[in-house]
């Protein structure tokens, strides 16, 4: 399979941005031009956008083990976040509890609903907890000790970005659901990596988008909502579909979208299932960043933030005397390897996928090798 963004170079921001395979690049074009081709505004056209997005949801559900009636169509996660966010009637004194780790696209969302509402944002001290090996029961307390009795959400990763934690969904949602506190997840770095099945997670909502780890076009995202809260959230911004729309997720949905992008996602999911199950492209992508990490202990002036092997494809790391961003723009620049400097804590990503080949791995520690 055929990924031209691949082709002399290193890549390992798969989460920031996947790459596309020559097939899903194909299916834009291909979906674009069929819309000309039936006449931009027509019947013909309406017919097969209403195709698009069921036939893309249900996809989606498949991937995620729920049903295909409970998602929203969006264009990336901070689009999901911004409706679970927004989706309940806050009151001025309500509480709401995010980590210290979670991505400015939330933040931003929770300082104006501080702002507007006079919601209280508690902050979870995630970070310091990341820095050592830290059980799951030991997490649980913890979040349970910053929950007030007037939390009503807590927002939270699944698959943290800047220390790559794997959060307990399911014990989470279970710790929550009895103080009436609502579990919006930002999902940005575990679609596409975990084998899921949000049902039995249990939580409430499910921001996701597949540009990053699924490798498919940018403007596709989507919003898992748990049916069981239907008739305690509604949407903030609304258009016609949201008024046409006859299931839980279609209520959140507002306008014309990018719909022949639908086939490339689902070009790209088709792409990802030759290479083996979602189980075993997890399996594969852990064991190279397992591999990454170990063969970093043995060179003195690199740092690893995870204290433990990677259970996920994140890996974080720093060179003594060099700068992240300088390092990443060195990298890209004199050895082709594409790297993310990370503002907090400051250092560099390595994101490994499935795609991610062991001469992947030997160029990257070859090049860090020669500073």
């Amino acid at each position: 399979m055929h990924y031209p963004a691949l082709s002399g170079r290193t890549y390992f921001n798969y989460g920031g941005q996947g790459v596309l395979a020559q097939a899903t690049l194909e299916a834009i074009a291909t979906g674009f031009a069929e819309v000309e081709a039936r006449g931009s505004f027509s019947h013909a056209n309406n017919t097969w956008f209403a195709q698009e997005i069921a036939q893309t949801k249900q996809v989606m559900a498949e991937e995620l083990g729920v049903s295909a009636d409970s998602l929203t169509l969006t264009e990336n996660t901070t689009m999901g976040c911004n409706i679970a966010l927004w989706s309940i009637d806050w009151q001025q004194g309500d509480r709401l509890l995010i980590s210290d780790c979670e991505h400015p696209g939330v933040v931003a969302i929770t300082r104006e609903l501080s702002r507007r509402y006079g919601v209280v944002v508690d902050v979870l001290p995630l970070l310091q907890l990341a820095s050592q090996p830290t059980d799951d029961q030991t997490l649980l307390q913890v979040i349970s000790d910053y929950l007030h009795h007037k939390t009503r959400m807590l927002c939270i990763s699944h698959v943290v970005w800047n220390t790559g934690q794997i959060l307990p969904l399911k014990a989470i949602a279970e710790l929550c659901h009895p103080q009436n506190i609502l579990v919006t997840v930002d999902a940005a770095q575990s679609a596409g990596v975990l084998p899921l099945n949000l049902t039995d997670l249990g939580i409430d909502f499910y921001a996701f988008t597949a540009h990053k780890w699924w490798c498919a076009p940018l403007g596709v995202g989507g919003l898992y909502i748990n049916p069981a809260i239907a008739d305690q959230v509604h949407p903030t911004y609304i258009g016609w579909r949201g008024l046409e729309g006859k299931s839980l997720g279609a209520k959140f949905e507002v306008a014309t979208s990018a719909y022949p992008l639908y086939r490339a996602f689902r070009v790209a999911i088709a792409t990802a299932n030759q290479w083996g199950n979602q189980a075993e492209r997890y399996r594969h992508l852990c064991q190279q960043a397992q591999t990454l990490w170990q063969e970093l202990q043995y060179t003195p002036y690199i740092n690893c933030y995870n204290p433990e092997p990677p259970q996920c494809g994140l890996v974080f790391l720093s060179v003594a005397g060099k700068s992240a961003p300088e390092l990443s723009r060195h990298l890209e620049a004199h050895a082709n390897i594409c790297i993310r400097a990370m503002p907090h804590p400051p250092c560099l990503r390595a994101s490994i996928h499935y795609l991610t080949t062991a001469n992947d791995l030997d160029n990257l520690l070859t090049a860090l090798r020669q500073l």
